[in-house]
């Protein structure tokens, strides 16, 4: 499964959004109610997920799903 479709789980469960569809150039803006709280919550769900731990400076440069999601590969291919 890629990790896109992955992330769409995720991102699914915690904006209680069935329908909710992310692509690699979703941002924050795109997804109603994602702010700095869901966006905490989004970034601990997804390190369960997938067994990872970011680091702040990680998260802050991120600027699309897209980049979150090669962020995520590379941490769960070490």
């Amino acid at each position: 499964m890629a990790i896109i479709d992955e992330l769409t789980g995720v991102f699914r469960q915690v904006f209680g959004d069935d329908e909710l569809v992310v692509t690699r150039a979703t941002t924050a803006a795109d997804v109603e109610g994602w702010d700095s709280l869901t966006h905490v919550s989004l970034m601990l769900s997804i390190e369960k997920r997938f067994a990872i731990r970011f680091k702040s400076a990680q998260v802050a440069s991120l600027e699309n799903v897209g980049e979150l999601a090669d962020l995520v590969e590379a941490l769960a291919n070490k």
